[in-house]
């Protein structure tokens, strides 16, 4: 949503102005694992994703074990971001750690001490009527405000973080004594969620944020087609606080105006990018919204939701590739444009807003979509770029050759989508647990969309 990145992005450039002014020192972390040539596509698949998790298990910020808003190695942080933890990619992490248990990545034990200590967390951290905020302090559980107004609930980043709380639920709910207690508080945390609050009143759509001191003052409606899909997925497949088929289709869907026709580089597109006029927005909307929900055989009135998200990463690649503004490095090896650090800031890299920079998250968590496409790109990044772009927790954030911008710094919105995308690629695991919810599948039924994985009524 372009308003909302517009409000992160004057957030994130006053933070990094504080940085140069005022910096403070992280723990140490340990040592970059070396590079190795001449793996096979499965062995660099295993070394990618099982480093770039490390970001929300050895890099997790230790009173809450929840995701950091952000890392960066070379230690140029205010005192307050040590703490500050990010909702969205805290569920993020929460698939991730799902696929790691599952990968023998991390023992089982250990997984699910970690998840119930998120989770305990999360339980007792500021929630305004079910929603928590955009960001936390991992180690009181207060809401840090995003913006002046923007200190209460964040209704976007909550379900990011649901997707999270119905897989854990899947996954554990038949497992040991301890498991099962996992899954029944990850259980109780999603139905806590008021879905129908956020209607303001009553009215057939979701607002993002409400505050308790400036209530509904962002005023940010939210209607597609964006990132934001999984919210009135969830909104709908509440047990407990759900909303009308109503709610989807005359505010997300905007009474049908979302429905377009129109082709980027060769590709068909049926959904209105809004904010991208005959354009595609950045590739994180093929992703957060897909995490737990599977968009193979995916389809509504609207649209076919795989051949959709195919099309949006081949329209951005293709672009790339042909590279009409001439910025060095693109092309079939390096492709990839979503939001990220930028040369200037934080910026939602779209092809109507390219700044030579590529965001490797962009390819990866685009997998499934374009295997081949990405592989090219993981083996890039990985054997010719090395060190360059290579860390502790997988590739760092965004880079620009033009600029010769390498900038050691990382983000836990774009990390987790690689590690869950890669998982979803190789196994489909988090997309079976989230789809096979009773839940999910009943929301999914009121909205009226088809897939094979939609079970029907006998």
């Amino acid at each position: 949503m372009r308003d909302k990145k517009l409000v992160f992005a004057i957030v994130f450039s006053a933070v990094c102005i504080f940085t140069q002014c005022k910096a403070q020192k992280y723990e140490s972390i340990s040592k970059t694992p070396a590079i190795e040539k001449n793996l096979s596509d499965e062995q660099l698949l295993d070394v990618v994703q099982k480093q770039t998790f490390q970001y929300f298990w050895d890099g997790a910020e230790p009173n809450s074990g929840a995701a950091r808003e952000r890392y960066h190695v070379d230690n140029i942080y205010p005192a307050k971001d040590k703490n500050t933890v990010t909702t969205g990619a805290t569920g993020f992490g929460l698939l991730g750690i799902i696929s790691a248990v599952d990968r023998k990545f991390v023992n089982r034990s250990d997984g699910v001490a970690r998840l119930t200590k998120i989770l305990d967390f999360l339980g007792k951290a500021d929630r305004f009527h079910g929603a928590w905020p955009h960001w936390l302090n991992g180690e009181t559980g207060k809401v840090i405000p995003f913006g002046k107004k923007d200190n209460g609930g964040d209704l976007v980043e909550t379900s990011f973080l649901a997707q999270g709380l119905i897989c854990i639920n899947e996954y554990f709910k038949d497992g040991s004594a301890k498991e099962r207690a996992l899954a029944k508080t990850a259980d109780f945390l999603w139905r806590g969620i008021d879905f129908n609050w956020y209607r303001n009143g009553g009215q057939n759509v979701l607002f993002w944020h409400w505050s308790p001191e400036y209530a509904w003052q962002m005023n940010f409606p939210v209607k597609g087609y964006n990132e934001c899909l999984i919210m009135y997925v969830l909104a709908a497949s509440s047990p407990t606080h759900t909303v009308p088929a109503a709610v989807y289709h005359e505010g997300w869907a905007r009474n049908g105006v979302i429905k377009t026709s129109f082709d980027v580089y060769g590709h068909h597109f049926t959904l209105d990018y809004q904010g991208e006029k005959n354009s595609v927005g950045p590739l994180f909307w093929a992703h957060y919204s897909y995490l737990g929900l599977n968009p193979k055989g995916l389809k509504d009135k609207y649209a076919d939701y795989w051949q959709n998200n195919v099309n949006q990463t081949l329209a951005i690649h293709d672009y790339c590739v042909a590279n009409p503004k001439g910025y060095k490095g693109y092309g079939e090896n390096s492709w990839g444009l979503t939001a990220s650090y930028s040369v200037n800031g934080y910026s939602a890299h779209t092809i109507n807003n390219d700044l030579g920079v590529i965001s490797p998250t962009a390819a990866i968590s685009s997998i499934p979509y374009t295997p081949k496409e990405s592989m090219k790109v993981i083996r890039h990044l990985y054997e010719d770029l090395g060190d360059k772009l290579w860390g502790k927790y997988g590739f760092y954030d965004a880079f620009s050759e033009t600029d010769n911008w390498y900038p050691k710094h990382y983000l836990g919105i774009d990390q987790g989508p690689m590690v869950v995308m890669i998982e979803n690629y190789r196994s489909g695991l988090l997309w079976k647990l989230f789809m096979k919810s009773a839940d999910v599948q009943k929301g999914l039924k009121k909205l009226g969309f088809k897939s094979s994985e939609i079970k029907t009524d006998n």
